[in-house]
């Protein structure tokens, strides 16, 4: 029962490479989205980690940091 699940019917080499090649680019994939997500997440809490309110007020208040937000907000 088994062997015939992992063989099928002679095209198991097909499915389970497939399966495993897509498997691994995910994986791939999802790595080096989380390796970028950290440096940018870094560098946002280095330029704006750190600021006074005056300075987070004014950031706010600014065009592209509105658009930014407002976009954050609906995730």
């Amino acid at each position: 029962m088994i062997k015939e699940f992992f063989f099928m019917n002679g095209y198991g080499i097909y499915v389970w490479s497939a399966f495993l090649f897509t498997l691994f680019n995910f994986v791939f994939l999802f790595i080096i989205t989380k390796i970028q997500f950290t440096k940018e997440y870094n560098k946002f809490v280095t330029k704006f980690g750190r600021l006074t309110i005056e300075e987070a007020n004014s950031a706010k208040s600014q065009k592209v940091n509105k658009e930014i937000l407002s976009n954050i907000s609906k995730i």
